[in-house]
């Protein structure tokens, strides 16, 4: 029972029910026991096998090496045991004798996060990390040293530590002279955030850069030293990460390696010195424009982040074959006229730069060599708007960069799915930057293991038989259809205090469930509202036609509703679509932060047809 306070004088009391298993739930327990009170092992592998794996589904538990007392491709009868005695182990009081479940331990197998998890977010499909580093979505930081804003944050190594244990695969360094000109410094350059040294940086990644996944981290450097401290930068490098550091055999690479290839090697990512050089007059007169742009991320939990429509990206020139300022926030030149140390130019594995003349000129394809191109968000929507095909052209073999407007003050980010429908490898995020856009980070990095390397969809990497590429703009025929059911709700009780959400009454939860991914595929759906309840009963369905399921993520977010102020947050999360597990599933779902809550948790279903 649940007492609230109301005015000074009287109280309200609620009576705290707890959620029946569900009906769906039930039917399957009663139609795999055959009306049974109990479920055997072999009654729930029948069970895993039919309804949590479906046609070319996985599950946690499959394993596809063993050929003993298993239907193909399917569940084992010892894996079905090993579940069975995890949930016995629950009771107090092992019950000998009875080795199967109730529906009660039915119930609680399916709702409980460490079984029966949406997508298996611990394995990585070996099988998929021997292509080219181009052919991957790679994890990537944005300006990683900062703990706050652009302008007035402190520099530090902990925001590094925290994304690289995320499972972040490319750090992005700024690399400044210290006042006496003698040392070298990481920080946003002229703004007022305070420094942090740059071997504290390099020997923080050197300790966690393989503490979440084994696959290379890219160190990515914005260069503004003299001669004598890039020297002084070659030797704090060679020597922090002494054999882990990889070093080319040739100037340009031809071909980038695989992930596979370079596990647990760091990379290093920059212009070569003599580009500095060669920008530098160019880079000067871009600055003289000025950008008056109102930050996008202004309410508590950011903007929906919906992408760009065919209409929107025509507002642009589509005549236009040049890049405006919007480049100039990547990288400043400094002004040094003498020819580089060899020691740091050998160092770059992986040459960078940015458009020099035209965009059609940038996103030409040299036959014998590889680089990184660094585009602006903005400058990304103007490349998607007029030459959107030759930029997936590009990054079937090259690398394109994508970094946050120069106005994101407050370390807000920018929609990632248009660099990703155009095959951009690296969307660089301000991981400090909370809100729906970095879900959606989030939950394209829950796939392939969470190791930070997520394949490209081949029509992102290959061209087809006559040459063609992929337009995320063309009307597509529906592949495949998700069906998603909401069940219900549970764990808000145990995380949150009882007067969290509403100080006169048990919370009014609803949630909402949608899609992002390419324009024909956004869409976001409401459940009712469950009033003064916390555990919320909603028992709903939605259909989503997804023309390209290979880049939809499924978007899930509980709010309270509150009549005369905004809605409260009460969870979220974001899930790859095409890693979704079949089934009846026990949903995790996570702060604003992007912290598991350590309870609260979704029943839902996932269909495919």
């Amino acid at each position: 029972m649940g007492t609230y306070r109301c005015c000074l004088f009287f109280t309200r009391k609620f009576k705290t029910a707890e959620a029946e298993p569900p009906v769906d739930l039930k039917q399957a327990f009663n139609n795999f026991t055959d009306g049974g009170p109990y479920m055997s092992p072999a009654q729930l592998m029948n069970f895993l096998n039919e309804c949590q794996c479906g046609p070319g589904g996985t599950d946690k538990y499959n394993n596809n090496n063993n050929n003993n007392n298993t239907t193909t491709n399917g569940v084992l009868i010892s894996e079905a045991e090993q579940i069975v005695n995890r949930v016995l182990q629950r009771h107090p009081i092992k019950k000998f004798g009875r080795n199967a479940l109730t529906l009660d331990d039915f119930y609680f197998y399916l709702f409980s996060v460490d079984l029966n998890s949406p997508i298996d977010d611990t394995k990585v499909r070996q099988e998929d990390m021997n292509a080219p580093l181009s052919h991957y979505f790679i994890y990537t930081g944005h300006n990683s040293y900062l703990t706050g804003n652009q302008l007035s944050s402190d520099c530090s190594d902990v925001p590094i530590i925290k994304a690289l244990k995320r499972g972040v695969r490319v750090i992005e360094l700024d690399l400044w002279p210290n006042s006496e000109e003698d040392d070298v410094h990481v920080l946003h350059g002229r703004t007022l955030t305070a420094p942090v040294e740059l071997i504290k940086c390099l020997k923080s990644i050197k300790e966690h850069a393989f503490s979440a996944s084994p696959y290379p981290v890219i160190i990515t450097f914005e260069d503004h030293l003299t001669p004598g401290l890039r020297a002084k930068v070659a030797k704090m490098v060679t020597q922090t990460f002494g054999d882990m550091l990889l070093i080319p055999e040739v100037e340009c690479l031809q071909e980038f390696p695989t992930p596979e290839e370079l596990k647990y090697r760091i990379i290093i990512s920059t212009k070569p010195p003599t580009e500095y050089l060669k920008t530098k007059k160019r880079t000067k007169s871009k600055k003289s424009k000025s950008r008056k742009e109102k930050d996008s991320d202004d309410d508590e939990w950011g903007k929906e982040p919906s992408e760009l429509t065919a209409e929107h990206l025509r507002e642009y020139d589509e005549k236009s074959d040049s890049i405006s300022s919007e480049t100039e926030d990547e990288d400043d030149d400094s002004s040094d006229n003498e020819m580089q140390t060899s020691e740091y130019k050998r160092l770059i594995a992986i040459h960078a730069g940015k458009p020099k003349g035209g965009l059609k000129e940038a996103l030409k394809i040299e036959p014998n060599k590889v680089k990184r191109l660094s585009l602006s968000e903005q400058a990304l929507e103007k490349a998607a708007a007029s030459h959107g095909k030759d930029v997936i052209r590009f990054t079937q073999k090259n690398i394109l960069r994508i970094y946050p407007k120069g106005t994101r003050f407050n370390s807000s980010n920018y929609k990632p799915l248009i660099g990703w429908m155009h095959g951009a490898q690296m969307v660089a995020f301000n991981m400090q930057g909370y809100g729906r856009s970095l879900w959606l980070m989030h939950g394209m990095f829950r796939a392939n293991g969470g190791c930070g390397y997520v394949k490209k969809p081949q029509f992102l990497t290959t061209p087809g038989p006559d040459g063609e590429v992929f337009d995320p703009r063309a009307t597509l025929p529906v592949k495949k259809t998700l069906k998603v059911k909401v069940y219900m709700g549970d764990g808000w009780r145990m995380d949150f205090k009882q007067t969290h959400f509403d100080l006169y009454s048990p919370p009014d939860f609803y949630t909402r469930v949608g899609i992002s991914g390419v324009p024909a595929d956004e869409v976001m759906e409401k459940t009712k509202i469950i009033e003064d309840c916390w555990t919320p009963v909603w028992n709903e369905e939605f259909t989503f036609k997804l023309t390209v399921p290979e880049l939809a993520l499924l978007r899930i977010e509980v709010h309270e509703y509150d009549m005369s102020e905004k809605d409260d947050f009460g969870g979220q999360t974001c899930l790859p679509v095409a890693e979704l597990k079949p089934g009846i599933r026990a949903v995790p779902l996570f702060s604003r932060k992007g912290e598991k809550y350590k309870s609260v948790r979704l029943l839902m279903r996932f269909e495919f047809i």
